[in-house]
């Protein structure tokens, strides 16, 4: 090989070489103006996403408040169904006892017949023993919610309260349709009817 080309081969390569080295630094430049180009589409999509973000909130507030309003209404049907199951568990508080009371009635009535016989007798000791005994039981029956029914005769028929076993022509004009005797006392447990009174009705 001659110098003349060593020359120009030598020169060649340098050529080469400083083109290599300008296609980098070119590169390099459009990868810096893609990134500056990059933060500046960055910059202007921001205010994009405030007002999305916006959007976004007032949707959050409207399920917010759909989900209030849900809340509220099942509170509500809550508390109404505690006050249900309360009164419910108060009226068979009330009446737990009644088949007790209930059986305890006819006692009631024979003490009743027994004090008028007693009376009757004169036995003045036996009269006080059998009438204690019979306000004890009555005291405590009255501490559980009975009350006896106050009927007299002359009183006005009622179907709530009185049961008629018979009817008699009046004694008097003005004992027609209203009660003439008291054939049994009526009672009442915690104000709802255990029995009626059965009672005579005049025609």
């Amino acid at each position: 090989m001659g110098i003349g080309k060593l020359f120009d081969s030598i020169r060649n390569k340098k050529t080469n070489k400083n083109m290599s080295d300008q296609n980098i630094h070119e590169e390099l430049e459009n990868e810096n103006l893609q990134e500056n180009v990059q933060e500046s589409d960055n910059t202007v999509e921001q205010p994009q996403e405030e007002t999305a973000g916006k959007s976004e909130l007032e949707i959050v507030k409207e399920q917010l408040a759909k989900e209030k309003d849900q809340y509220l209404r099942l509170f509500a049907e809550f508390d109404n169904f505690k006050k249900r199951t309360s009164r419910e568990r108060m009226d068979i508080f009330k009446t737990a006892n009644k088949e007790v009371i209930t059986s305890l009635l006819p006692v009631l009535d024979d003490f009743g017949r027994a004090i008028n016989q007693i009376e009757k007798s004169g036995d003045d000791n036996l009269l006080q023993g059998v009438e204690l005994i019979n306000n004890k039981l009555v005291e405590t029956l009255r501490a559980k919610g009975l009350k006896e029914m106050e009927v007299k005769p002359g009183d006005d028929f009622n179907t709530d309260l009185h049961e008629a076993i018979t009817q008699i022509p009046a004694p008097t004009e003005d004992l027609k349709g209203k009660i003439v005797d008291v054939v049994e006392t009526g009672y009442l447990l915690n104000d709802v009817v255990v029995r009626y009174a059965k009672v005579v009705v005049g025609l």
